[in-house]
């Protein structure tokens, strides 16, 4: 989604727009340009009304003109790009710090208060630094509205900052293929007024159930779509990346576990095994290590909370 009210939607888009558009008018214009020069040589230069052929000998300004002019061009793309990425470098002090965390295949964000959200809540003119963490593969923040892009690569401290101009819901994507998934890993950045912010802001509750409203396992639901799980998990009994929640709770699960295959129940225990502790098993014909560790990230109340919904399934 693009801004309609006329007001950039990021402080980056106008550097970037007018790189954009330079670059590509230049282009434009040798296409053409070097197409007439190249019809007209067809045409002038053919063999009915040359028969015999001549041999120039080459000219020395027309030499330097084509290796000149095109420095000159390529400096000055060089320059618009620079403009553009230079200050994407440099946080003002004052900005509101935020980390992203990437994983197969969803986003989140972590405030500084502890809330969590599946969406980019941030308010309008406000600088915002998004710290940029992966727990498994590369992937890439992508906000086209903005124009900024920036890879998310494990192990290394990463960052973006922007300056959001103007309110309203823009697209967030991962721009790296990584994975089977990597098409459903989208989010949004949504961006409110100072007032309306504040007010979410300080909103502290962990979740908001609002569609499955007080249905048995709600909460639990929430919590899983909050961290992904929805992703690699289907809870109608499709096959996706991981087993489907249907039935799931107390069914025969053939595990791999120490390179031999074992029969489990999917009691509460072998579930918090699995949340907690995935490379210690897997279940017979899913890949081994897409699934990383929960553990530090969903409370012992959460957990009690994601087995209620899985055992709301079995009542289908």
């Amino acid at each position: 989604m693009y801004s309609t009210t006329g007001i950039d939607a990021s402080n980056y888009v106008s550097t970037f727009n007018t790189a954009f558009y330079f670059i590509a008018g230049i282009s434009l214009f040798l296409l053409i340009g070097l197409t007439f020069i190249m019809l007209y040589f067809v045409f002038r230069y053919n063999k009915k009304k040359n028969k015999i052929a001549v041999q120039n000998e080459g000219n020395i300004l027309l030499e330097i003109t084509w290796t000149v002019v095109p420095i000159i061009l390529a400096l000055f793309m060089f320059y618009f790009g620079w403009e553009g990425w230079k200050p994407m470098n440099k946080p003002p002090s004052n900005a509101m710090n935020i980390t992203a965390t990437a994983r197969m295949w969803n986003f989140s964000f972590q405030y500084e208060n502890g809330k969590e959200s599946p969406d980019l809540v941030v308010p309008v003119n406000t600088p915002v630094k998004v710290n940029l963490v992966s727990l498994d593969v590369i992937h890439s923040l992508f906000i086209p509205a903005y124009r900024i892009k920036s890879d998310i690569v494990p192990g290394r401290e990463k960052f973006m900052w922007f300056l959001p101009q103007t309110e309203g819901d823009f697209d967030l994507y991962c721009a790296e293929y990584c994975g089977l998934r990597h098409s459903y890993m989208k989010s949004m950045v949504r961006v409110l007024s100072k007032e309306k912010f504040t007010a979410w802001y300080g909103d502290t509750t962990t979740l908001v159930i609002a569609a499955e409203g007080s249905s048995p396992g709600a909460q639990g639901l929430a919590i899983m779509k909050l961290q992904g799980c929805l992703a690699c998990h289907s809870s109608d009994g499709s096959k996706i990346v991981g087993p489907t929640y249907l039935n799931l709770f107390g069914s025969q699960q053939i595990v791999i576990r120490n390179g031999a295959e074992v029969t489990v129940t999917a009691d509460t225990a072998y579930l918090k095994q699995m949340i907690l502790d995935p490379f210690s098993q897997v279940v017979k014909g899913y890949p081994k290590g897409l699934m990383q560790s929960y553990k530090g990230k969903i409370s012992d109340a959460d957990l009690a909370k994601i087995i209620e919904y899985l055992k709301s399934l079995n009542e289908k």
